[in-house]
């Protein structure tokens, strides 16, 4: 068992649910963007170049719109403005497409909330851009005057506005998100500092008691050395074999094989999981059997470790019979996880003493339990 925080685990998950979110939002809406753009430029190019240059500022849009995302609008802003900022003067005074607005406030939606500064400065200049823009229209166009400022002002504008306003409390969403994204990785590292703390407290118990113990006996045997030999070599023989047994405790607890107390066991690991913000619950389905205890409790241990260091749970179950004992969680990683050295310690143990170990590794959910057999089975 590694002690150390699983910090590159932490790193790795970071932007999970992120991720997820911006991924969903390209499967629903990327393909609306193509058949909208591609409608607009089939209804309104009348000639191959105007149909290109339409084109340029749906695939302008649509790229924009993937590298939002992907969380990397910024790289593609400048570009893709322009572009789009190009073909909405193109649509008014040469097409007469009061449709191609939209490149340009979709572009200037995503870019603006991006911004570390000057946000609101940034969306009245859009706004205001869209809005002469269509306005512009008046020069060439002998239609009713009332109907191009509906159709090439007031809709272009207000549509803008409107999305720019719905792109702002979607930034603060992802924000939020992010938030605690990393308010989870800061808790699953406590909680395995926590374990950290608790192994040295252990180390301390088994060692500090006998270093003292064996001071002492050594500053009484420097007294009896000429007087009391046999004393001494009484007091010599104890030393050795303080020794001897603080050494076997010591590997014992190297390897999670230390005498464990199941109940204390279960609440501990209640309690990181609950501190790493994961629900946990716990069944009991019957009294566990005292002989099979000690091991139960050193597979919980373990596995709780384990859930820490290599998962991205939310929700863990616990079940506990006379003679074994289940956890599952979830968040497991899609990919097969690396070599669990303590539980294959665990299983050798647990195969020693006439149990089974099972690890199974699922659709995202991770299962691990140990069964032993109950002492009425034994007593049959």
């Amino acid at each position: 068992m590694d002690p150390r925080p699983p910090r590159d685990t932490a790193l790795a998950g970071t932007g999970q649910a992120q991720g997820q979110l911006r991924k969903l939002n390209l499967t629903m809406f990327l393909p609306l963007l193509a058949v909208a753009g591609t409608i607009s430029v089939a209804t309104y190019a009348r000639s191959w170049w105007e149909a290109v240059v339409l084109g340029a500022g749906v695939v302008a849009t649509m790229v924009c719109f993937t590298r939002w995302a992907a969380g990397e609008v910024l790289r593609v802003a400048l570009p893709c403005l322009i572009i789009t900022a190009a073909v909405w003067p193109f649509a008014v005074l040469v097409v007469g497409s009061s449709a191609a607005f939209f490149g340009i406030s979709c572009v200037g939606s995503y870019v603006i909330p991006q911004l570390s500064r000057h946000r609101g400065a940034a969306a009245f200049v859009l706004a205001a851009y869209v809005g002469v823009v269509g306005a512009a229209r008046l020069l060439v166009s002998h239609e009713d005057i009332s109907g191009v400022l509906f159709h090439f002002v007031l809709i272009p504008t207000g549509v803008t506005v409107v999305v720019i306003g719905l792109m702002f409390p979607n930034k603060g969403f992802y924000d939020v998100v992010e938030e605690l994204e990393e308010a989870r990785e800061r808790e699953a590292e406590l909680a395995v500092i926590r374990e950290r703390v608790r192994f040295a407290s252990d180390l301390h118990d088994i060692q500090g008691h006998t270093l003292h113990v064996v001071k002492l006996k050594t500053a009484l045997a420097q007294k009896l050395v000429d007087s009391d030999t046999e004393r001494v070599k009484q007091e010599l023989r104890e030393i050795h074999a303080l020794v001897s047994e603080t050494i076997t405790q010591t590997k014992e607890l190297a390897y999670a094989q230390r005498r464990l107390n199941l109940s204390a066991e279960l609440e501990n690991a209640r309690n990181l999981f609950e501190a790493a913000g994961i629900t946990v619950r716990v069944n009991r389905e019957a009294d566990v059997d005292a002989g099979a205890s000690e091991l139960l409790g050193q597979v919980l241990r373990e596995t709780t470790t384990n859930i820490l260091r290599h998962a991205q749970a939310t929700r863990v179950r616990i079940t506990l019979t006379a003679s074994s004992i289940t956890i599952v969680n979830d968040g497991a990683p899609r990919t097969p996880l690396p070599e669990l050295r303590g539980l294959a310690a665990l299983e050798q143990r647990v195969a020693a003493n006439g149990g089974e170990l099972t690890v199974e590794q699922d659709n995202g959910q991770f299962l691990t339990a140990a069964a032993f057999r109950s002492e009425a089975q034994e007593n049959r």
